[in-house]
C-alpha cells in the first residue's frame, strides 16, 4: 500500500505483517516487493509513524507470505501485537527502475492524471490493495471524495514520468461529473 501522508513522505511500504508464526516471535508478511523475499533486502524497516525500527531476516515463503524474523521480537505475544503493521523503508534505499517505463507506485503520488485527450481528472493521492489488486486513489478536480480505480493497463495505459503525468482511461461513470472533468492539460 502506498499512501500520501506527511509521516510517510519519501517512504515505500515493502509489506504488512499479517500474523505471527510459532512461539519464537516469527511473523508472516504479505510482501509488496516485486521479489517477495526482498522484503528484508533494503536494510532496517520502520513502522509508518517511524516510532519502531526492525532489522528483517526473510526466511522462507509459504502460501504467498514471507516468514520473517524481526530483530527484538522474541515471542508470540510480541509478534501478535504487530499484526497489521506496515513495514517501510526510505525510497532512496531502493534501486532505480531499470527500464524507462518502470516506476515505483510511490513515485506517482502527487502526479496529475489526464486522459488521452488531455482532460484533467485530479492528483494521485496513493494506492490501496484490499486483496483483489492495486487501486489508484485520485483526488478529483471536481471536489468531493477521492476516487479509487483499479490500477490496470486498461485504466492506466501510460505514465509519463518526464511530464509528471499519469495517463488514465477511467471506466465510464467512475468520476461523478465526467462531462465536467478539468480542462485540457497544457
Amino acid at each position: 500500500m502506498v499512501k500520501s501522508d506527511e509521516a510517510l513522505a519519501g517512504k515505500v511500504c515493502l509489506g504488512v505483517i499479517v500474523s505471527s508464526h510459532g512461539v519464537r516471535g516469527l511473523v508472516r508478511v504479505k510482501p509488496f516487493t516485486e521479489e517477495p523475499m526482498n522484503v528484508g533486502a533494503y536494510g532496517p524497516v520502520e513502522t509508518g509513524d517511524g516510532k519502531r525500527r526492525f532489522a528483517v531476516e526473510a526466511m522462507s515463503m509459504a502460501k504467498g507470505l514471507v516468514l520473517c524474523r524481526l530483530e527484538g521480537v522474541n515471542d508470540r505475544d510480541m509478534a501478535d501485537a504487530l499484526r497489521g503493521t506496515e513495514l517501510y523503508v526510505p525510497r532512496e534505499r531502493l534501486p532505480e527502475p531499470e527500464e524507462d517505463e518502470d516506476f515505483y507506485q510511490a513515485d506517482l503520488i502527487g502526479l496529475e492524471t489526464v486522459d488521452a485527450q488531455g482532460r484533467h481528472y485530479g492528483r494521485v493521492l496513493g494506492f490501496q490493495n484490499f486483496g483483489a489488486g492495486d487501486l489508484i486513489e485520485i483526488d478529483p478536480v471536481t471536489g468531493g471524495a477521492s476516487v479509487l480505480m483499479p490500477f490496470t493497463a486498461d485504466n492506466v495505459p501510460a505514465v509519463d514520468m518526464e511530464a509528471r503525468l499519469v495517463i488514465i482511461d477511467p471506466p465510464l461513470g467512475l468520476f461523478e461529473d465526467e462531462g465536467e472533468a478539468g480542462e485540457a492539460h497544457d
